[in-house]
């Protein structure tokens, strides 16, 4: 099973998932249905303690693939809390997190970011792969509506105007090979939650792995998200988030689409409503006439924040397409 993204989304999916997969050398069984969980990761960020160690160190931002990792992680207690651990203190330590100068400190020490990742993983004894979708130094560039140019992760994120086109910079790069490997061999792939142009996109613009996602012969899902996102995708429906992946890749790479039917409560949507949020709106018989199959589901957790329950969510995916018996293969 592959899953392609970045930010909260994708450790919110790796979370619930996790608990499927099987323990180091147990065979695949009904409880266990997973053999191998693999996660792509985004490596666009460029803001906070990500974006500093990118510029003053000159590797790729680790904040993402940290997430992923602490989600992934068997003990994520206490291991957990230490890499998600924030210095409040400290002249160029303040805002740092250890987990991000950890990954530093061994790509510094190992010479290779995707190694520093495979030997941290180990420390968190995680259940799954995760790679970052290149090792390439890539940032984003966005045209917006207006025409306007915009360069760069955070800057796209706070411009708070419709995206025309996104792009990455330099335009073709290269993936992790072993990254493009898990795409060729995957039962399952999926792609989202998460942020449309900024954790989604990022990893469909390069050239080989949308390609391989193309190829594949295993059922594609798209999660959707449950809010949209001001600036970035403002006034979306479901429909408009799959048009713009469309729009940005040259061949098809999604068959399913598995959102939320759950209402949000009131008090909470009044909160994200006055922060430019609202539920992402869904239009089955358009969906359906963009060539899409559908599963809907009751898939919300809501204490304060809106997040997908990671366990139901989990569930939901293994039902509908590891089963025997599931939908995508009649």
């Amino acid at each position: 099973m592959v899953a392609l993204g970045g930010g909260t989304g994708l450790s919110t999916l790796l979370r619930g998932l996790k608990e499927y997969v099987t323990r180091r050398r147990d065979p695949v069984n009904l409880k266990h249905p997973i053999g191998d969980l693999t996660a792509i990761v985004t490596v666009t960020d460029d803001g906070g303690s990500s974006g500093r160690l990118r510029r003053e160190n000159r590797i790729l931002p680790p904040g993402d693939i940290r997430n992923c990792m602490v989600a992934l992680s068997q003990d994520e207690a206490l291991l957990g809390r230490l890499f998600q651990y924030r210095f409040h203190a400290g002249h160029g330590l303040v805002g740092h997190n250890f987990g991000n100068l950890f990954l530093a400190a061994l790509t510094h020490v190992t010479g290779d970011f995707a190694e520093a990742v495979r030997v941290s993983s180990k420390v968190l004894a995680i259940r799954g792969r995760i790679f970052p979708s290149t090792l390439s130094n890539v940032s984003l560039a966005a045209t917006l509506e207006d025409g306007r140019k915009v360069h760069g992760e955070t800057r796209i994120t706070a411009s708070r105007k419709p995206i025309k086109k996104l792009t990455l910079l330099p335009r073709n790069v290269r993936p992790l090979p072993r990254a493009l490997e898990a795409i060729q061999q995957a039962d399952l792939i999926l792609l989202g939650p998460g942020s449309l142009y900024t954790s989604i996109l990022p990893n469909l613009l390069i050239p080989e792995i949308v390609n391989a996602i193309a190829k594949s012969r295993a059922p594609r899902v798209y999660i959707s998200n449950l809010m949209t996102q001001p600036g970035e995708t403002s006034g979306y429906a479901l429909a408009d988030h799959l048009r713009a992946i469309e729009k940005h890749t040259p061949r098809r790479v999604i068959d399913w689409v598995v959102a939320n039917r759950q209402g949000v409560s009131p008090e909470v949507a009044k909160r994200y409503r006055a922060q430019g949020a609202e539920p992402v709106a869904i239009n089955i018989p358009e969906l359906q006439k963009l060539g899409y199959r559908i599963v809907l589901d009751n898939l919300l957790e809501q204490h304060g924040v809106i997040r997908h329950n990671p366990t139901r969510l989990a569930r939901l995916l293994l039902e509908e397409f590891l089963s025997g018996s599931h939908r995508a293969h009649e």
